[in-house]
C-alpha cells in the first residue's frame, strides 16, 4: 500500500507540472479532473495507513526450552544432614545463579535453568523426618548437584519419605502374614492326612486337639 501511495504521488506531480504548462483550457480541465481525483485517492491511501495496525513482531528465532523432571538419585544421611546426589551432566557448565533449592521443613526443590536449551526440576515432598531450611544447602559438583537436608533430629532415617516407609511397612506385614498362612495350611495339611490314615486313638486325639484350637480362637 505504501508503494502504490508513492507512484500516486509521482503521478500527480506530473499532472500539476503538465497542467501548468497546457495553454488550452479544455486540456487545463481535463488535466484539473484527474489532478482532483488523484487527490483524493491519495487522501484516502494516506487515512488507510494512519489506521492500519502495527506490523507484528517477529516471533524470536530462539527455541523455547521445556521442563524436564528429574526423578534418579542418590541418597545418604549423617546425624546432621539426608544428602541427596542429582547427576546433571555439565551442570557446573552453567552460571551459579540457574542452580537454586527451595526447602521447608518436608520437602525440597531444585531448579536448574537453561541447561543446554533445557530447564530441570527435582522434587521430593513428605519427608519422613522434619528438615531445618534455614541450615539446609546445596553444592554444584562436577555433573552432579549435592543437596544437604539439615536435620532437626539426629535420628537415623529408614526411608526418604513417608510413603515410602508406608510401601515398605505394608509389605513387610503382607509378608509376615502370608507365612502364618502358609504355616497353617501346611500344619492343617499333615494333621488332616493323619487324621486319615491314623487309627482310633490317632483320631481321638487330632479331634481333641482341633475342638480345643477351635474353642481358644473361637470362644463362646
Amino acid at each position: 500500500m505504501a508503494e502504490k501511495l508513492e507512484d500516486l504521488k509521482k503521478d500527480l506531480s506530473e499532472l500539476q507540472a503538465l497542467e501548468s504548462q497546457a495553454a488550452r483550457r479544455k486540456v487545463k480541465d481535463i488535466l484539473s479532473l484527474e489532478i482532483r481525483k488523484l487527490s483524493s485517492e491519495i487522501t484516502k491511501l494516506q487515512d488507510q495507513l494512519n489506521t492500519q495496525p502495527a506490523a507484528a513482531p517477529v516471533a524470536s528465532a530462539a527455541h523455547k526450552r521445556y521442563q524436564v523432571k528429574l526423578s534418579n538419585y542418590a541418597w545418604d544421611q549423617t546425624t546432621k544432614y539426608v544428602k541427596f546426589y542429582v547427576t546433571l551432566q555439565n551442570v557446573h557448565t552453567i552460571p551459579q545463579e540457574n542452580v537454586v533449592c527451595r526447602f521447608t521443613n518436608k520437602s525440597l526443590e531444585l531448579s536448574v535453568t537453561d541447561l543446554e536449551s533445557k530447564d530441570y526440576v527435582f522434587i521430593i515432598n513428605n519427608l519422613l523426618g522434619a528438615i531445618n531450611p534455614e541450615q539446609s544447602n546445596w553444592k554444584v559438583k562436577t555433573d552432579m548437584v549435592v543437596i544437604n537436608a539439615a536435620k532437626v533430629k539426629g535420628d537415623s532415617w529408614s526411608h526418604v519419605t513417608e510413603l515410602e516407609k508406608k510401601v515398605s511397612d505394608s509389605q513387610s506385614q503382607k509378608f509376615k502374614t502370608d507365612d502364618n498362612l502358609d504355616l497353617n495350611e501346611g500344619l492343617m495339611s499333615i494333621m488332616k492326612n493323619m487324621y486319615e490314615k491314623g487309627d482310633d486313638e490317632m483320631k481321638r486325639t487330632i479331634a481333641k486337639a482341633w475342638t480345643e484350637s477351635h474353642m481358644k480362637t473361637n470362644p463362646v
